[in-house]
């Protein structure tokens, strides 16, 4: 331990003072300090003041039960590891403490060489979250370009086509579906550009009224209509010898497409209003989430700007297509707004990482963000956890089986499908059976032969359970300190 790093903190709360002096005594070691309570409510109330690193909990106490103060440790902050201890074991308290979150349950007499070790095991642990934590660092920096993060290899590819796209190109389609960020690829695009230097001017198509699209985008003269009372500069005579975004270049009204077309094929715009026509020297980059050959073929986008645009076409992915972004993204976004709210957020706890990783972000990136920034808003400790997340997130319904039918046996793609139709037609045993196109006894049949083998696996799996299983399972339901992968703790 350095001279930066405080001790680790270890509340005991048991109502035996014999318990309290031999884990004191037996747990002596550098880098560890020992408090202890006899009182389950004024122990409580040094946990939630402290924050330590962990705490022991008899689970059988006057005034509180262990349990409780197990509930209300964690509400309060899911890093801390909670570890129960008992002279009363039943699995029935091993369950509901493992399911609850703590991260042990040690029977009395304690095995003090078990316990030991479970104290030198937390170090062990917390040294390698440290590591952990600074190689996260390290990947973010290393995988972020030019403001953009991403390590999965369809972003990596991206990263690549910008790269060779940049020095030459002069002009640009982006397809990308919203909220995929069309804007940082596209400055990623000038920045690399010859043109780094000059102006980068963005003009969101879907913003603007139509009929100010031309003097918007080309500038008009004094006296073109009412109340052009002055010349006005348009984007591209104002982004000359730069680039100029168009956003959403979908909803751009087929006569300004048409004035476009002229820019790119002759590199001049006219004001409106003015015979005069003038060369400028832009790159234009646009940008779009439909489908503009769909837009095309129905007569709503010019067919010879689409294919004057999409000489050179850059496709950016979904978020859902790319979840193996998701850590990196969510340790920028973290460290963004933490430093945005002035709070010390060091993590996301692995449950409420669960529920990030099985949404589908139909809103991508520009969504994440908003979740992580509004939970960094709501959270009061040092790891977000899942209370913390907005409900919409929280309630994402995630189908486990959804993806499984290609690998499946026949009989279980059959099994899905009945229980699907099944649900869908409310249980109704007779329409169900209709709509699969068999009798009601085959059904019935199928029914029996799914309950029996339902019987026979929770049999089978009673047999085999016991507590040290719970507590493998349990270590990924509790809100551990595990983020990106690990928590750094307080170390």
């Amino acid at each position: 331990m350095t001279k930066n790093e405080r001790p680790v903190t270890l509340v005991v709360i048991d109502h035996d003072p014999h318990s309290l002096d031999l884990i004191s005594s037996a747990i002596l070691r550098k880098g560890l300090n020992v408090i202890c309570h006899s009182d389950p409510e004024t122990g409580l109330r040094e946990v939630l003041q402290r924050r330590p690193e962990i705490v022991l909990v008899d689970l059988m106490m006057p005034k509180m039960n262990g349990m409780k103060v197990l509930e209300k440790i964690l509400a309060t902050d899911p890093g801390i590891e909670v570890i129960l201890i008992t002279a009363n074991y039943s699995t029935e308290s091993a369950v509901e403490g493992i399911q609850k979150g703590a991260s042990d349950y040690l029977t009395k007499p304690l095995d003090l060489t078990k316990l030991r070790n479970r104290i030198e095991k937390f170090f062990v642990e917390a040294e390698t979250r440290k590591k952990s934590f600074d190689l996260d660092r390290e990947l973010l920096r290393a995988y972020q370009f030019e403001g953009i993060v991403g390590r999965s290899p369809l972003m990596l590819d991206l990263f690549a086509k910008v790269r060779r796209i940049a020095p030459h190109f002069q002009s640009v389609l982006i397809s990308a579906p919203t909220g995929s960020g069309k804007e940082l690829v596209s400055r990623a695009l000038h920045n690399l550009s010859p043109a780094q230097s000059a102006t980068f001017a963005v003009c969101n198509c879907s913003a603007i009224v139509e009929t100010l699209f031309e003097s918007e985008l080309f500038g008009y003269v004094r006296g073109a209509f009412t109340g052009a009372t002055q010349d006005k500069v348009g984007l591209f005579e104002y982004a000359n010898g730069g680039t100029v975004f168009l956003d959403e270049i979908g909803e751009m009204p087929l006569a300004a497409q048409a004035k476009l077309l002229r820019v790119l094929q002759n590199q001049e715009i006219q004001r409106v209003g003015s015979p005069l026509t003038k060369k400028v020297n832009v790159r234009i980059i646009a940008a779009t989430h439909r489908d503009l050959r769909t837009l095309a073929a129905e007569g709503k986008f010019r067919e010879d700007l689409f294919y004057r645009l999409s000489m050179v076409e850059i496709e950016i992915p979904r978020l859902a297509d790319r979840k193996e972004d998701l850590p990196l993204l969510q340790r920028h976004f973290l460290e963004k707004y933490s430093a945005q709210y002035k709070k010390a957020i060091t993590g996301i706890t692995r449950r409420a990482q669960t529920i990030l990783a099985r949404h589908s972000w139909p809103g991508n990136v520009r969504e994440l963000e908003n979740v992580i920034g509004n939970a960094c808003m709501m959270v009061e400790g040092e790891l977000i956890d899942v209370h913390d997340i907005p409900e919409h997130v929280r309630n994402t319904t995630f189908d486990l089986h959804a993806e499984d039918d290609a690998m499946s046996t026949l009989e279980e793609v059959q099994r899905r499908h009945m229980l699907r139709v099944l649900k869908q037609v409310n249980g109704n045993k007779v329409r169900a059976a209709e709509v699969l196109g068999i009798s009601r006894g085959k059904l019935y049949n199928l029914l029996a032969k799914m309950d029996n083998c339902r019987e026979s696996n929770i049999r089978s799996e009673a047999e085999i359970l016991d507590v040290s299983s719970l507590r493998s399972v349990g270590a990924g339901l509790r809100a551990s300190p595990t983020v990106y992968p690990n928590h750094v703790g307080k170390l």
